[in-house]
């Protein structure tokens, strides 16, 4: 049987392989399956920490989920905001394959010309909401342990 770490690393290798899946399936069933991997294999360097820290999330995500049910706190809203909110802005980018299809091929040729400039903000905005969550998760290990000294019940969403 898993443990509750490694159920949230699971749970962050499937969004990682996931995303990955749904990257190669919209630009391919856009653009053609060979464009969708020459246009991984010429923005690896972007994509994949795009990847990376989706997965990463969904790890501390989980990871912060259980320690919460387990101290027996509720869940924090705010984090699953963040996290949302990050994700959210890590994927934009796969909506500028679709824009052709609705008509606007001169807001596609901009987004385009930019792509990489909205990767990079996608990346930066992964790293934002992973500090983010890092941080929530060490205040709550110190309330944990905080009022697990004081020989209260740990909560640590006060």
């Amino acid at each position: 049987m898993m443990d509750n770490k490694e159920k949230s690393i699971l749970w962050g290798l499937i969004a990682s392989v996931s995303l990955l899946l749904f990257f190669i399936l919209i630009v391919g069933a856009f653009q053609g399956i060979e464009f969708a991997f020459l246009n991984l294999r010429s923005l690896w360097y972007l994509i994949f920490p795009l990847i990376m820290g989706f997965g990463y999330q969904i790890y501390l995500f989980n990871s912060i989920r259980y320690m919460a049910l387990t101290s027996g706190v509720g869940m924090v809203a705010g984090t699953g905001t963040i996290s949302a909110g990050s994700m959210i802005a890590c994927c934009s980018h796969f909506l500028l394959n679709m824009i052709p299809i609705v008509g606007a091929s001169g807001l596609a040729l901009f987004l385009t010309k930019y792509q990489s400039w909205f990767l990079v903000v996608g990346i930066i905005s992964n790293s934002v909401g992973i500090i983010s969550m890092l941080r929530h998760k060490k205040g709550m290990m110190r309330s944990m342990k905080f009022n697990k000294e004081k020989g209260g019940k740990a909560d640590c969403c006060k």
